[in-house]
């Protein structure tokens, strides 16, 4: 009979100790750090398809559609921009070489699939078992899973961590869905994206356009009032300037109202408001950078006695709990109310919160 160490309650009536509902970031390290203290552990991950159906691996934002292609595209760009400082330093560059936007992607596409590899094949060997099917909730201790593909199974687990995560907003207007993309599809596109829109003033958009137009698309973005909200205004402004500088355009006061596409193969066009007045323009690409949210809906949270903010996001106490009354369920990574939204503090806090479960730790 196994006793966990924080308590004397039996675990042996449950099929795990612990579950992880989200594969990424914070639920890998919490699984991770839970079978370190012999606990048995599963994990289940499953991405529904975004609108424009991009569909990823093991690995969450970060790794997939999120900071590793982020990080190397923004390296692509810095090294076509520094063509101009190594002709002045003595080096014959040619400067009419031109970029190949498909054979990047290309590149991005296998690293994120070899660290998509390696996290499966981490949890085999730590013995956590991985499902990629979708995970919901039966009850507070019972989680149902399907694979998509008519596959159901149901679990039992004493503890149950979510990580869920969050994805890309879109703004509700006509033809957002329809022929706008996000940064779940920017790093996997499988062409050139030409003129773009962005649309937004996030970190987000501003790194996205600040690669496109390094690589020398005609890059726009959208601005409905202030750059970087809730960052120092005086940096963000100089943020701008600097990208001004370097060919990004800047739509001022402006948001979107609609998209239309009148040729499947034509560009889209975009009705937007600036300053009271109504505009047009059309693009190859269109990108919504406008924030995310909470990737919770779908868990059945209700049979588990769990309610969340209007975010879909959940309060949490200094110990990741949710609800006192179901103390054996907790939130981590990015669905936690107003805690920062970063692969750091999602990977802390999966450890932690082992290290207190199951390793008598404060």
């Amino acid at each position: 009979m196994e006793v966990d160490q924080d308590n004397s309650q039996q675990t042996t009536q449950f099929d795990y100790d612990m579950f992880v509902i989200g594969g990424g970031s914070g639920g890998i390290s919490a699984a991770r750090h839970a079978v370190k203290y012999g606990k048995k552990v599963a994990l289940a991950d499953f991405v529904k398809p975004s609108p424009a159906g991009s569909k990823w691996g093991i690995g969450g934002t970060c790794v997939n559609v999120g900071c590793i292609p982020k990080k190397m595209m923004h390296y692509s760009a810095l090294l076509a921009e520094a063509r101009d400082d190594l002709n002045a330093q003595g080096w014959d560059i040619d400067k009419k070489q031109t970029f190949q936007w498909e054979k990047l992607v290309k590149a991005v596409q296998q690293h994120i699939k070899s660290l998509n590899w390696g996290y499966k094949a981490d949890l085999m060997k730590l013995k956590v078992k991985y499902f990629n099917s979708y995970a919901t909730f039966i009850d507070e201790h019972t989680i149902q899973l399907d694979n998509g593909k008519g596959k159901i199974e149901k679990f039992t687990a004493k503890d149950i961590v979510l990580a869920t995560g969050g994805r890309p907003s879109y703004p509700e207007i006509p033809g957002a869905q329809e022929f706008g993309i996000t940064s779940d599809d920017l790093f996997t596109l499988p062409k050139a994206p030409g003129k773009t829109l962005v649309v937004g003033a996030s970190y987000v958009a501003l790194e996205c356009a600040g690669f496109l137009s390094a690589f020398g698309y005609d890059t726009q973005v959208m601005v409905r009032s202030i750059f970087l909200r809730g960052f120092d205004q005086q940096m963000a402004d100089r943020i701008a300037n600097h990208m001004s500088e370097y060919h990004t355009k800047f739509i001022r006061n402006a948001t979107p109202s609609k998209l239309e596409k009148a040729d499947p193969n034509g560009r889209i066009k975009v009705t937007y408001s600036q300053d009271g007045e109504e505009k047009t323009e059309e693009y190859d690409t269109v990108l919504f950078a406008m924030g995310r949210y909470a990737v919770t809906a779908g868990l059945n949270m209700g049979n588990a006695g769990l309610t969340c903010e209007k975010n879909g996001k959940f309060k949490v106490d200094d110990r990741e709990m949710i609800d006192a009354k179901v103390p054996h369920i907790y939130a981590i990574g990015d669905i936690q109310y107003g805690k920062l939204e970063l692969t750091p503090t999602a990977i802390m806090a999966g450890m932690l919160l082992s290290k207190r479960l199951y390793g008598g730790s404060q």
